[in-house]
């Protein structure tokens, strides 16, 4: 469903706006037709999706949703009614997105709608996990504890996030540093050394040496503009299914950091379907809403799967078992838990004990990556140096 943002006319001649939800823009037209609203202008996302240079709907941080959800909550629970809660929680402008896209909510929630349905309006700020849950915690009559919930699950991601770009940014600065100190040998200091060196006898690492200077001077410095055209000219075929496919099964059998990223999504997988299942929404909806927030399509296809078999009445662990994607002691985790009917804290616990086993080896990998970085750095530089010293050596020896 996509989120349209309309201004009309009523019969009476008055000028109305507002964001709708629909399968397409047709459909919009219809919609509106409907509400016998003659539509002036229709066009695709929310009032408060406005967008950056790059064309991309701005999305709210996770930090700023994970407080507007704990407030909320605290609202709620204090007895403040949704309507006066959302509209207090507007006023702040702490952040003037979430602020923009609340005095929207506050207006369709105002005019009768439910609030996940106003909520869904909204993509860029709340993902198909909060709408979900907000919809089973109104039906269920418990949305304190519900949205409590999302925000404990969107600080917990959140800290997660912080954590891997945290612990890249070392590695980042070594290979920036790195890649400036050999391009300013390679293309400054090799050439002025070179006149000296051209009458000596040279050995074929100097000459190879020559060759990639005179190819990163020349035509070398093209190659970088060259690579990004080419990218934005794929970038519709990368976005393609079949890419994306491909791209995903290739990240799945990487030889180390296959494992970490097939932990990763089952970790994400399982704790978004234990979430959902612990707050009320049926498996089968929850099944369709986690696969999608695995993070790789081959995955979210096998979770499919297992959605139309347990939609037709078989267990959940089987069509896992058979995907060969999950571990075999967490397929016997899910089967125990589905017969003792106690899958969604199974489920979380799954994502924890593995969280943190899978949070472990990251940063082993990362701390390896450091000195393994550095060496390379270092075997780079001393080529370099080991190609100009070895002529100067040779004409100082024919000197002598």
């Amino acid at each position: 469903m996509a989120t349209f943002t309309y201004k009309a006319k009523t019969s009476a001649g008055q000028t109305v706006t507002g964001v709708l939800t629909a399968e397409s823009h047709q459909a919009a037209l219809r919609a509106l037709d409907d509400r016998a609203l003659f539509p002036v202008t229709v066009t695709e996302g929310g009032q408060a999706g406005s967008t950056v240079i790059t064309g991309r709907t701005r999305k709210v941080r996770l930090r700023v949703l994970s407080t507007f959800y704990s407030q909320l909550a605290d609202l709620l629970r204090a007895g403040v009614p949704v309507l006066r809660s959302i509209d207090l929680l507007a006023r702040q402008e702490s952040n003037l997105l979430l602020t923009e896209v609340l005095k929207e909510v506050h207006s369709d929630v105002s005019a009768g709608e439910p609030l996940a349905d106003s909520m869904a309006k909204h993509p860029n700020a709340f993902n198909n996990l909060a709408v979900a849950m907000v919809r089973a915690g109104e039906q269920g009559g418990f949305l304190e504890d519900v949205l409590m919930r999302i925000a404990i699950f969107t600080e917990r991601q959140n800290e997660l996030r912080n954590k891997l770009l945290g612990s890249m940014i070392y590695p980042c600065i070594l290979l920036a540093a790195g890649a400036s100190v050999v391009t300013f040998l390679m293309t400054f200091v090799v050439p002025k050394i070179r006149p000296l060196l051209e009458r000596a006898e040279k050995p074929w690492l100097t000459t190879a040496l020559f060759g990639l200077c005179d190819f990163l001077v020349g035509p070398g410095k093209y190659a970088l503009p060259v690579l990004a055209a080419g990218l934005l000219v794929l970038m519709p075929v990368l976005r393609s299914r079949q890419s994306r496919l491909f791209i995903d099964r290739l990240k799945l059998r990487l030889p180390v950091m296959g494992r970490i990223v097939t932990m990763v999504a089952i970790c994400r997988f399982c704790r978004i379907l234990g979430t959902m299942l612990h707050n009320g929404v049926p498996i089968l909806q929850a099944l369709r809403i986690s696969k999608d927030s695995a993070g790789n399509q081959i995955l979210a296809d096998e979770i499919e799967k297992a959605a139309e078999s347990v939609q037709k009445g078989e267990s959940l662990a089987s069509p896992l078992k058979a995907s060969g994607l999950f571990p075999a002691d967490i397929i016997d985790m899910i089967a125990v838990a589905e017969e003792s009917n106690n899958l969604e804290n199974v489920l979380v616990q799954i994502a924890d004990s593995n969280e943190a086993r899978t949070g472990r080896q990251i940063d082993l990998g990362v701390r390896l990556l450091e000195p393994l970085m550095l060496m390379v750095m270092a075997g780079i530089v001393l080529v370099i140096a080991i190609a100009l010293l070895v002529p100067i050596l040779r004409m100082s020896a024919a000197a002598r």
